[in-house]
């Protein structure tokens, strides 16, 4: 059922990209021993206080490596005249969890100047943001090293919008290198998290694969004209909205999918087994997000003398 627990499923997944070669779960094993146990402590406390942020944390990691590949470069923050991720349109006003990242850092950089990448602390507070609200958790390939640079223009033009069709969706997943699988699998993670107004308008007003009752609950503090309530909040996943479960699949079934890019995965095409799947079997969605998350993780990784190791994660070193 959507309730069953993960927390005690530990996947370990084999690196499977040719970027991954050059990435190891070892990597820091002499260089800063103390640099996950680190991150997990901040995480998990993190967390804690505000179950949300977990789902932040996942957003802002999958928004990292999505835009020219898992290099940090999500968290330089816009300064004067440059504007870069942040800035962007599917990141502006939305993107979260920077503080989180920014803690890990500072307690990490007490125990190991200038060793463990932003991009790397990133990766690990993802997995541990799932792990603590009961999703999987999985080996994560690291020495990824952080970016000098942050593009608008690329955030805007590949990462996927919540208006979605299911073939827009396999392109942009596809354009990473990642399968039809991956992808119905990451959007898992919409089994936690929240969603403002403006990105699930259109489809409680305009769809027609909802939920009457659904649709008509949302209304309420959603208004159907534009730029009233546009921030309001409504969970992805109303049925256990913080718990990392496989809730999010029965809810498509049930076409109660929050945002149009959702339901799209179950709506008469092809990833429509994969999605009863999901939802009949929980063990087999831990199994399949942990290996996308790990796929994705691979992304075009800087590694070697590529980018930097930042001291601070919101800006290059000086």
């Amino acid at each position: 059922m959507a309730s069953t627990s993960f927390v005690s499923l530990l996947v370990v997944v084999a690196m499977a990209s040719a970027a991954s070669a050059q990435l190891s779960p070892t990597f820091y094993d002499t260089s800063c021993p103390d640099a996950l146990s680190t991150i997990r402590r901040v995480v998990t406390a993190a967390v804690r206080s505000e179950p949300r942020m977990g789902a932040s944390l996942v957003r802002l990691h999958f928004h990292d490596c999505f835009v020219d590949g898992c290099d940090g470069s999500v968290l330089l923050a816009d300064t004067g005249s440059f504007v870069g991720e942040q800035g962007a349109a599917p990141n502006a006003g939305s993107i979260r969890g920077m503080n989180v990242i920014d803690n890990a850092k500072t307690q990490v950089e007490a125990v190991c100047k200038q060793t463990v990448s932003c991009a790397d602390i990133l990766a690990v507070a993802a997995r541990d943001s799932v792990f603590a609200l009961g999703g999987p958790s999985w080996i994560v390939p690291l020495g990824r090293r952080d970016s000098t640079t942050a593009s608008k223009t690329n955030a805007e033009n590949d990462l996927p919008p919540p208006s979605s069709d299911l073939q827009g969706l396999t392109t942009k997943f596809s354009n990473k290198g990642l399968s039809v699988t991956d992808m119905v699998a990451l959007s898992g993670a919409h089994t936690i998290g929240q969603s403002q107004c403006k990105n699930f308008r259109d489809r409680i007003y305009n769809d027609t694969n909802i939920d009457t009752a659904f649709a008509t609950s949302l209304k309420a503090n959603c208004p159907q004209l534009i730029g009233s309530g546009d921030s309001s909040l409504a969970p992805l996943d109303r049925t256990s909205p913080n718990a990392f479960d496989n809730a999010y699949y029965s809810n498509l079934l049930s076409q109660k999918g929050l945002l149009h890019s959702d339901q799209v995965l179950f709506n008469g095409g092809s990833t429509d087994n994969t999605v009863r799947s999901f939802a009949s079997n929980p063990a087999a969605f831990g199994s399949a997000f942990a290996t996308a998350m790990v796929n994705m993780g691979n992304i075009a990784p800087k590694t070697g003398t590529q980018g930097q190791i930042r001291l601070s994660c919101s800006k290059v070193n000086s």
